[in-house]
């Protein structure tokens, strides 16, 4: 298992990229502005779509990355089949 250190330090990477993707969302969809320049990429009312899918994977790892930090199990089992041995 990864250790606490590790986890937090990813957490808080993906915590800022979340919040930076959020403020390049809205900015684009109150029309302050007609591009959004986000480090090296410029993005425009087109690229809403793919932006809220990033948002959507990233808030994803965030919720992840919480799990494991509070020591909980990143995935749950779903089902479980019984065996007659």
């Amino acid at each position: 298992m990864r250790n606490k250190v590790e986890i937090q330090a990813r957490l808080a990477f993906w915590r800022e990229a979340l919040a930076a993707l959020r403020k390049a969302y809205l900015a684009l969809l109150d029309g302050e502005v007609k591009s959004y320049k986000l480090k090296d990429r410029e993005l425009t009312m087109l690229d809403m779509p793919s932006l809220m899918k990033e948002i959507k994977e990233a808030e994803q790892k965030v919720d992840e990355l919480e799990a494991l930090a509070s020591g909980g199990n990143r995935r749950k089992a779903v089902a479980v089949i019984p065996r007659d041995w």
